[in-house]
């Protein structure tokens, strides 16, 4: 999929949760028990073929006429959701609009007091594959170095194998893995150099990722 930045986006939006929809192999983003948008994946390759969003009526009209990537609700409401190629030429500023807009309409379906307690609520922040958060590392200005996630896995000191592992499966983060904690992972939060301080800080950072997104 060409629009790989679209979890990350997501997650960062206050009141977002998200889970996997087994029978139909959808990751959905929730407000609450609301579903604004979808990541449609191949039951076989687990790989991304359409992502859906809600929009209003005649804006989802609009941009099916125009855009020949964008077409009806796969598997939804057709007036009400579209759906777009997840290796088609749909802007990627475009994409965000949508999304963003998919996020609003369903925010604005709760009462104003909830309005307000899911936008109070602290965003998802997840910045590195392992837990261990970039804004407290000490090279991360000096080196400029982007972090594993914006790197692809090749921060300041070179390839991290934790996060080409996590990458290679598909995850967001250590966490989301049928393994977690490996030993890789254990290796790395254990070393006697640059292990975690606190003991197991990346670990217990990942658990609570897994709580507050899959519910």
């Amino acid at each position: 999929m060409k629009y790989e930045w679209i979890d990350e986006y997501l997650m960062t939006k206050p009141g977002v949760i998200r889970d996997l929809q087994r029978e139909w192999n959808w990751i959905r983003y929730k407000l609450g028990s609301k579903m604004f948008a979808a990541i449609c994946r191949d039951d076989n390759t687990n790989e991304p073929y359409y992502i859906t969003m809600k929009l209003e009526p005649m804006q989802a009209e609009a941009l099916r006429s125009e855009y020949e990537d964008i077409i009806p609700g796969y598997y939804m409401n057709k007036v009400n959701w579209n759906s777009v190629k997840a290796d088609g030429n749909v802007p990627d500023d475009l994409l965000k609009n949508m999304l963003d807009d998919a996020y609003a309409i369903v925010l604005e379906s709760f009462s104003k007091k909830k309005q307000a307690e899911i936008l109070a609520s602290e965003p998802i922040i997840i910045d590195t594959r392992c837990g261990l958060h970039c804004y407290n590392c000490e090279y991360k200005e000096p080196c400029n170095c982007g972090g594993c996630i914006e790197t692809n896995g090749h921060p300041f000191h070179g390839e991290c194998p934790v996060a080409i592992c996590c990458q290679e499966k598909r995850h967001m983060h250590c966490g989301e893995c049928s393994t977690f904690p490996c030993g890789l992972l254990l290796q790395y939060t254990n070393d006697p150099e640059q292990g975690d301080n606190p003991p197991g800080l990346r670990i217990e950072q990942c658990k609570g990722w897994c709580e507050r997104s899959i519910k």
